[in-house]
């Protein structure tokens, strides 16, 4: 069979038997890409005739970038030792991993459980508020997003649950950014007030000013929880550890994931305050996960944060960073009608565009000018750029250059589409 045989039974059975939805979408949209051989900052076709780079790392799965040596040989020695292991045991894997986040989190979050996916690990934050607090309300951003699982899936947009059936009771949403309406929302029955750190489904929504400083303080005079979603910001993408500590905020939860992965073995860690681990105090096993920490992940995430938290490397995210500053800043000049900058902390960065239209536009323009970019999906008129965090300075400055080629090729394929 060849390359192009395999590659169009890998569509046929994806669509056969997995999502003929999403094969329609991407056929429609002229980018039938299967991921074949990955490596560093890049993704080839299963055809091995196209290689993107990669700026979309799955929403910060790949920090450090695909198949990175050095987390591929830490599993592997895992794996000579390791396996799941049982979430009812005592586990020494989890007990180190859980000691380095309580070393490396803001705050005194002392205590830590461990999922799968981000949408679990949220869950768990809201459970842990809810039991703590014994009140039943949470307050979350508009156009936030935290999981598609229970709780998590609530505190997101209507668009995520609605096709399922009323939603559970006791979530309500305000503006980003808006630190009156915050406030108006607040009562004695809000338990927790849920935000990521910089909202990436929203189009990278940057924090005003004191606006966290000012939430903090708000929920502290309500003895409401704060709980910081840093699944997509944490880990260094912000050129610090976390992206909550550009705002001195010290959270009473943490949620981190995707990128505590390596890219190699799905972990998240939902990260709290001792006081609340009292919610556990009545029967320790009211909330378990099978796969949760699972023994032969744990140095995998160790490994992660021992890279990400070195100061050397956060030094180079930083400067990297710069190099996309000042490139957008030239073609925010080349293109003053169509590019209206670029949203950024460190390296997570997305292109503001002058209209909605143009966001999925340019998601095709950026494919055909060879790297990956995904528009955010509550806010289309931005585009996120999330390339690995390890990438070199040449790279930055080509994907740069890749970027102006889309802006360029931008006008020509929206009047394609119009015909």
């Amino acid at each position: 069979m060849s390359n192009g045989e395999e590659k169009e039974r890998a569509i046929d059975l994806f669509a056969r038997h997995v999502s003929r939805g999403k094969v329609q979408f991407f056929k429609e949209a002229g980018i039938e890409f299967v991921m074949g051989k990955r490596e560093g900052p890049y993704i080839w076709d299963i055809s091995g005739e196209k290689r993107l780079i990669d700026c979309h790392s799955n929403g910060g799965v790949f920090n450090l970038g695909h198949r990175n040596p050095e987390i591929i040989e830490t599993l592997t020695e895992s794996m000579r030792e390791f396996d799941i292991g049982n979430h009812h045991l005592i586990s020494k894997q989890r007990a180190l991993l859980a000691e380095k986040l309580y070393k490396l989190t803001p705050g005194n979050l002392e205590y830590t459980v461990f999922g799968v996916g981000g949408g679990e690990a949220i869950d768990l934050a809201i459970k842990v508020a809810r039991g703590f607090t014994g009140r039943p309300n949470i307050i979350s951003a508009i156009g936030g997003y935290h999981g598609h699982t229970g709780f998590a899936l609530a505190a997101g947009d209507r668009k995520w649950y609605e096709p399922f059936g009323p939603m559970v009771p006791g979530f309500s949403q305000v503006p980003f950014n808006d630190i009156d309406a915050l406030k108006g929302s607040l009562d004695s029955n809000t338990a927790a007030v849920i935000l990521e750190t910089i909202p990436a489904t929203y189009g990278i929504e940057i924090p005003r000013n004191n606006y966290l400083e000012e939430v903090s303080k708000a929920c502290r005079e309500n003895a409401t929880l704060l709980i910081i979603d840093e699944v997509q910001s944490g880990l260094g993408r912000t050129g610090k550890l976390w992206a909550i500590e550009h705002f001195s905020v010290t959270p009473d939860i943490l949620v981190t994931g995707k990128g505590l992965s390596g890219g190699i073995y799905p972990i998240t860690a939902t990260c709290f305050r001792k006081e609340l681990e009292s919610v556990f105090d009545r029967d320790p096993f009211i909330h378990v996960s099978t796969f949760g920490g699972a023994e032969v992940g744990c140095p995998v995430a160790l490994k992660v944060l021992e890279i990400s938290s070195n100061a050397d490397f956060l030094d180079q995210v930083n400067r990297k960073a710069a190099i996309f500053s000042r490139g957008f800043e030239k073609l925010k000049e080349k293109y003053p009608d169509t590019l209206v900058g670029l949203r950024q902390l460190g390296m997570m960065m997305g292109i503001e565009l002058a209209s909605p239209e143009m966001g999925p536009v340019f998601s095709k323009a950026a494919y055909e000018s060879g790297f990956l970019a995904v528009y955010a999906y509550n806010n289309p008129s931005v585009v996120q750029l999330l390339p690995a965090l390890n990438i070199p300075a040449e790279l930055a400055e080509e994907i740069v250059a890749r970027v102006d080629n889309a802006l360029a090729i931008l006008p020509a394929i929206m009047e394609a589409l119009k015909k």
